[in-house]
């Protein structure tokens, strides 16, 4: 069987979780999500039933299951941010786990994988790089959502949150590999974790280019405030790092242990993308070192600037202390004080003025304090 091509694969409209009548209550001040979707648009985006590869005619997603079971192929049911309302009915008839379904009703969940039985709940955070023209302290660079995916037998659920990684292109491209979708539900599920993780390189990259720009800002020879914007980066790489760290685990679980849902075949598949997102998992660790190196050295650029301002106000008040002191002395008005009856006691006072002035100054200078 030829391996699944690497490239970008478009991460589907799909995803379910349903919430079972019989679930547990919500916990106290857990508040339903709201849903990004607009009321007239249908929790479901795409529903089909495979067999040896192939997409068969239309179906009801209703009738899809049973359709499937018969013929021994699979279903996959999309769904995008569907209500509690619309997941309660899917959960019953896939008989999925209540606090499984109740997880993908609610979101903001860990990268996970939870095993029920003989089936799986997979949760997988995505990411989108948000363009802009120059970085400021409140930029949103990284932009997240999530995909949970069920995964039985004869049936592969996604549910997605967010406005971001749809699945309706990767669907078509997976339908162009039949050989692959033999594979069953679990193709699927390796097609969406590579989707994910090839998208966590794409932002990462441009990330790192932010990067690039703000290390140029720090030490270029202009004297910028790049303190709040330094910051900010690394708040949002942050994001970034919450989505990626986390999927190694439930990765290495799909590519060393055996399930009965996950094909001996599709084990190294996971194995593959398991490498990328440990060297995505590298790569943000190394930006995020980066960036609190950076962020030291812009601390240190600006102490040494403070340094410079107050060496700078120091010396002149230093040297300007010289005549005030001076003029201090023969503004006290004594009647018997040298030189005040003197014809050349005035230019020579600031003669005197001047030349230890310009000796201060000549030293200050000298020692880089002007």
């Amino acid at each position: 069987m030829p391996p699944a091509p690497r490239g970008p694969l478009a991460l589907p409209d799909d995803a379910p979780g349903g919430r079972s009548p019989t679930s547990r209550p919500r916990p106290a001040g857990r508040q339903q999500r709201t849903a990004s979707r607009r009321p007239d648009v249908d929790a479901v985006v795409d529903c089909a039933v495979y067999v040896d590869g192939r997409r068969q005619g239309p179906v009801a997603p209703e009738d899809a299951l049973r359709v499937a079971t018969e013929a021994g192929g699979f279903v996959w049911l999309g769904l995008f941010a569907p209500t509690e309302a619309e997941l309660g009915a899917i959960a019953q008839q896939y008989d999925l786990h209540p606090l499984a379904v109740e997880d993908a009703v609610y979101a903001h969940q860990r990268p996970k994988l939870d095993r029920y039985d003989d089936a799986l709940f997979m949760v997988l955070k995505t990411t989108t790089y948000v363009e802009h023209e120059e970085l400021t302290p409140n930029s949103e660079v990284v932009g997240t959502g999530e995909v949970m995916v069920f995964l039985g037998g004869h049936y592969v659920i996604t549910v997605r949150h967010g406005e971001h990684g749809e699945l309706n292109e990767l669907r078509h491209r997976l339908e162009d590999q039949p050989d692959l979708l033999c594979q069953g539900p679990a193709a699927v599920l390796y097609a969406i974790a590579d989707l994910v993780v090839d998208t966590f390189v794409e932002v990462a990259g441009a990330v790192e280019e932010d990067v690039d720009e703000l290390e140029a800002s720090v030490f270029s020879s202009e004297r910028t405030d790049d303190i709040p914007r330094l910051y900010q980066l690394k708040r949002e790489l942050l994001q970034l790092r919450r989505a990626v760290s986390p999927l190694e685990v439930p990765l290495q679980k799909l590519a060393d242990r055996q399930m009965d849902v996950v094909p001996e075949a599709m084990r190294s598949y996971f194995g593959d993308v398991l490498d990328h997102a440990i060297r995505v998992r590298d790569q943000v660790s190394s930006l995020d070192e980066l960036l609190t190196s950076i962020l030291q050295a812009s601390l240190a650029r600006t102490s040494l600037a403070d340094n410079e301002d107050t060496r700078k106000i120091s010396a002149w008040a230093g040297i300007i202390a010289v005549p005030t002191a001076i003029a201090g002395i023969y503004g006290m008005n004594f009647r018997y004080m040298p030189e005040l009856d003197w014809r050349f006691g005035y230019p020579l006072v600031l003669l005197v003025i001047a030349v230890i002035c310009g000796i201060l100054y000549r030293g200050f200078k000298r020692n880089n304090w002007l």
